[in-house]
């Protein structure tokens, strides 16, 4: 198969220890990109700097929710800075988190839509992360806006209604881990119905780890059982679903898949 992880967490210290030979498994797996998605500016450095080392690994910058509380002054500057890095592929993750609140609500929404007119004013992708917040996300983005590049849902969690707005307004919705849970019913019947040209897989590593890998740290290789999961939902091959996927984050992402 021809794989792409859509959001990966590489530069992490879980993947400190055996990093090298996670690539190699991956690869192994037939996961020829990988996007390494960031949580602040600290990460979002490493991120361009693992980006930047090796083939087949483009960079998210971007500060999740959890960490808006505690931007720095100089945030967006910085994060237009390093999005003009050859590597960098979207700004991301941004979003709301109402599941952990780890950031004021205020804070969160603030950065949320600095984030959003900072990737208008750039013309780039936004990679979206949703948490128990559906209805103030949708409003966010309703109301401000994205560029014309679009954007990810990443690791979506919300309605099937929802997933047909965000596509109308040009967003693809990313699949996850929990897709391959047993009690995952809903997810499964979103996955088996998102039309084709709008669905991509991630494994959002080291987190979420699919059922086959449950409760073991997950990495890229491990995308291709949400592929198979997804694939077996649509009663398609895996090998035609994951090149659709893949075709779908070279669009989206504005990369060359080696294999496609």
């Amino acid at each position: 198969m021809t794989l792409v992880d859509t959001h990966a967490h590489l530069d992490i210290e879980e993947f400190d220890a055996d990093r090298e030979e996670v690539f190699q498994r991956a690869a192994q797996n037939g996961v020829s990109v990988i996007i390494n998605a960031s949580f602040d500016m600290v990460s979002s450095r490493r991120s361009v700097s693992l980006a930047e080392s090796r083939g087949g690994v483009y960079a998210l910058v971007g500060v999740h929710p959890h960490d808006a509380g505690e931007v720095p002054e100089d945030y967006l500057e910085e994060l237009a800075l390093l999005a003009q890095k050859p590597q960098v592929v979207a700004l991301g993750e941004m979003g709301l988190d109402y599941y952990r609140d780890l950031s004021p609500r205020d804070s969160q929404q603030k950065v949320f839509r600095e984030q959003l007119a900072l990737a208008r004013d750039l013309d780039i992708p936004v990679v979206i992360h949703d948490r128990e917040a559906h209805a103030d996300v949708m409003k966010i983005i309703k109301g401000d806006g994205i560029s014309r590049r679009g954007g990810v849902m990443h690791c979506y969690s919300a309605s099937w209604e929802m997933a047909v707005d965000f596509m109308k307004m040009g967003f693809y919705i990313s699949i996850a881990g929990p897709v391959t849970f047993p009690n995952a019913a809903r997810l499964k019947d979103i996955a088996a119905k998102l039309p084709l040209d709008r669905v991509l897989v991630e494994t959002d590593c080291p987190y979420l780890a699919p059922q086959a890998r449950r409760g073991k740290r997950n990495e890229p290789a491990y995308v291709r059982y949400v592929a198979e999961e997804i694939a077996g939902l649509r009663e398609m091959h895996a090998e035609s679903f994951a090149r659709a996927a893949s075709a779908n984050a070279a669009a989206i992402f504005g990369i060359k898949v080696p294999g496609l």
